[in-house]
C-alpha cells in the first residue's frame, strides 16, 4: 500500500532522526504518537502530525503492529529514503518515470507532474476536497523536493543550468542516484 500524504521535506535526512525519535519504542495509538509527535517536534497540529506518522511509516522508520505505532531500528539514511520514496509513496514511480524522461531544456515542475498524474488522483479525494487541484499541486512540488533530498531528481532553473535554492517555479530531471532506480 502507498501513503498520500507527503509532508514539507527535511533540510537534510538527518532531521528524520528527530521525527522518528519521537514515536515510541513501545506501541502508542496513533493519537498518542500524533501528540508525541507534535510536541516534541513543535508540528503544528494533529494533521500535520498524523501525515507524519504515515509518511515515516512509508519510509520504514516507524511501523504498525497490532497495539499500535513504533519506531523501527532502521537509521534515516538516504538509501532508506530513497526506498521508501520509490516502494511506499503514491504516485512516486509516476514522479521518477518522468523525471527520467526530462531533460535541462524541458524538465519536470510541479504543475507538469499534477497535469501527468491528475487522474491518478484518489476519487474521494476530488469529492472531499473543493481545492483538491491545487491540493496535489502543492504535494507534488513536495514529492519533487523530497526526491531531489535523496539525489532521485536534481533541481534546474528554466534555461537547464543548476538550480539549488534559486527561486521561482522549480524544475527538476533525474538526479545522480535515479540511475540505480528501477
Amino acid at each position: 500500500m502507498r501513503i498520500k500524504p507527503v509532508p514539507d521535506p527535511s533540510a537534510a535526512v538527518d532531521d528524520l532522526r528527530e521525527l522518528q525519535r519521537a514515536v515510541p519504542l513501545v506501541p502508542g495509538s496513533t493519537d498518542d504518537c500524533c501528540a508525541r509527535l507534535r510536541d516534541r517536534c513543535g508540528l503544528a497540529d494533529r494533521r500535520v502530525a498524523n501525515d507524519w506518522l504515515a509518511f515515516l511509516r512509508a519510509l520504514g522508520l516507524v511501523r504498525e503492529t497490532s497495539r499500535g505505532f513504533v519506531r523501527t531500528d532502521a537509521e534515516p539514511t538516504p538509501e532508506l529514503v530513497r526506498e521508501g520514496l520509490r516502494e511506499g509513496v503514491l504516485l512516486a514511480p509516476e514522479a521518477l518515470a518522468a523525471l527520467r524522461e526530462a531533460t535541462p531544456e524541458d524538465p519536470v515542475t510541479p504543475e507538469a507532474l499534477f497535469e501527468a498524474t491528475r487522474e491518478s488522483v484518489p476519487r474521494h479525494d476530488r469529492a472531499r476536497d473543493p481545492e483538491w487541484e491545487a491540493t496535489w499541486r502543492d504535494r507534488a512540488a513536495r514529492l519533487l523536493a523530497w526526491l531531489a533530498l535523496v539525489d532521485l531528481a536534481r533541481r534546474v532553473s528554466n534555461d537547464g543550468e543548476r538550480d539549488g535554492d534559486a527561486g521561482g517555479t522549480p524544475a527538476y530531471v533525474a538526479g545522480d542516484e535515479a540511475e540505480t532506480s528501477p
